[in-house]
């Protein structure tokens, strides 16, 4: 008989927690990206100073092998469309389908507000004028990831935008050619071969390709990837703009003693499946479903392909099932949770899904689980991770879109309000800022004003 599968249990019946107890108590695992800061700045710095020939050097040390030209020709991007299987092509064209419908929905308008006659405010919406789009080798291969990138940015009009992902010593320094093929049926153009922190480092510094070609820099850099990739973020921020800084995937399931504990299970290893950082949280006010939950995950661990990847997920400190005594106290834990994705699986699964306030997804009843949303939803997949989903949001049409506000004054709106911006500035003992008003109306005045404004 093989051994039971039980994940690790927080029993919070009968405990009255503040928020701050409930956050420690919960199950959480999350990477030290500061630990490998040492490790990633050397590799920055030198692509920031020698380019495309460090980073070739990089990939030829991690990835095992240096792409020819970093830069993918046209070719090579039409050939792996041709050559994509029929079937995963028509999957692909279904994810971007549904995935550019719901994206279209996220757009914004320029809103202009008359604050006084004479006086307007207008917010402006620009996009990005370049970003780069992160898709990670390693484990898998993530051509959703590159749907999932590069739909929002081309909706909210992104003239310019590069794919990086890894090149594959098994494809001839080529990116998997299903990444390419991706690529290629959402009409990009210019995909880059290098991977982990140095592809980080190039987006953002820029260089010139092995052929003379220039690489041009980014102005904002989007996509998960590994703790490097994190770090290499975290590094280069502010010389570019950067979506988050991405840990390892988690999900939280909320259920009660309805919920299927054979649907339970196998999203709870779904997700375990990608990394063995990868969280799994089931929240319930059910032993027996806990149980039940157990016995099922024993069974299915058996037969799933990357039984050594999710059981170790299942048994770290990040996994684990927390008991709670009713739905409302579970509503409570997976709000402190804020999981990247967040399931529902109890009676009335709708009214319960609108009281969830923090989580980058959410996925309501037995038939909307967290696979939907990773591929076919029309939902983004790129969330924020390791509770940050109580302040930020995941990727969207927002993300590639900055507002700007366009003021529009006439003399006699600015005269209206002038004697208010000079005392506050006066108050705020700024007085250059008043003179800067006041000056205007003496210098049409021809000399002082009376009221001295």
């Amino acid at each position: 008989m093989p051994a039971r599968t039980q994940l690790a249990r927080v029993d919070l019946r009968g405990r009255t927690t503040t928020t701050a107890e409930l956050r420690a108590a919960l199950p959480r695992g999350g990477v030290d990206v500061d630990s490998v800061l040492h490790q990633v700045r050397p590799v920055v710095e030198a692509i920031r100073d020698r380019g495309v020939e460090a980073a070739n050097e990089f990939s030829e040390k991690f990835d095992g092998i240096a792409p020819t030209t970093v830069r993918v020709s046209a070719d090579e991007l039409q050939r792996a469309l041709d050559e994509l299987d029929p079937a995963i092509r028509a999957a692909l064209e279904v994810a971007i389908e549904r995935t550019r419908l719901v994206h279209a929905d996220q757009r914004r308008t320029d809103k202009t507000t008359q604050v006084v006659p004479g006086g307007t405010v207008t917010e402006r919406w620009i996009p990005v004028a370049r970003v780069g789009l992160y898709v990670p080798g390693g484990n898998a291969v993530y051509p959703s990831s590159v749907v999932m990138n590069v739909v929002p940015a081309q909706t909210a009009g992104v003239d310019s935008l590069v794919v990086a992902s890894p090149p594959q010593a098994q494809f001839g320094g080529l990116p998997h050619p299903t990444i390419l093929a991706a690529a290629q049926l959402l009409g990009v153009d210019e995909v880059w071969a290098v991977g982990g922190a140095q592809a980080v480092a190039l987006l953002t510094y820029g260089g010139t390709d092995t052929d003379s070609a220039e690489l041009e820099p980014v102005d904002l850099i989007t996509g998960p990837g590994n703790i490097y990739v994190t770090a290499a973020k975290r590094l280069c921020r502010g010389l570019v703009g950067i979506d988050a800084e991405a840990g390892p995937t988690e999900i939280a399931i909320l259920a009660d003693a309805t919920a299927d504990p054979i649907h339970v299970a196998a999203d709870l290893i779904s997700q375990a499946e990608h990394d063995v950082l990868a969280a799994s949280v089931l929240v319930t006010d059910s032993v027996e479903l806990a149980d039940a939950v157990d016995d099922a995950l024993t069974a299915q661990l058996e037969v799933t392909q990357h039984q050594e990847r999710v059981a170790t997920a299942l048994s770290g400190k990040q996994s684990g099932t927390v008991l709670v005594p009713n739905i409302d106290e579970g509503l409570r834990v997976v709000n402190a949770y804020a999981a990247e994705h967040l399931e529902i699986q109890t009676a009335d699964a709708s009214a319960v899904a609108a009281r969830v306030t923090s989580a980058g997804a959410v996925f309501v009843g037995p038939w909307s689980p967290v696979s939907l949303g990773d591929y076919c939803a029309g939902s983004n997949h790129v969330l924020p991770t390791a509770g940050c989903a109580r302040h930020s949001s995941g990727l969207s049409v927002q993300t590639f879109l900055r507002g700007i506000h366009v003021v529009d004054y006439s003399e006699a709106a600015l005269d209206e309000v002038a004697g208010h911006v000079v005392t506050l500035a006066n108050a705020e003992d700024l007085p250059a800022h008043g003179e800067a008003v006041r000056l205007r109306f003496e210098s049409l005045a021809g000399g002082p004003r009376q009221d001295q404004r």
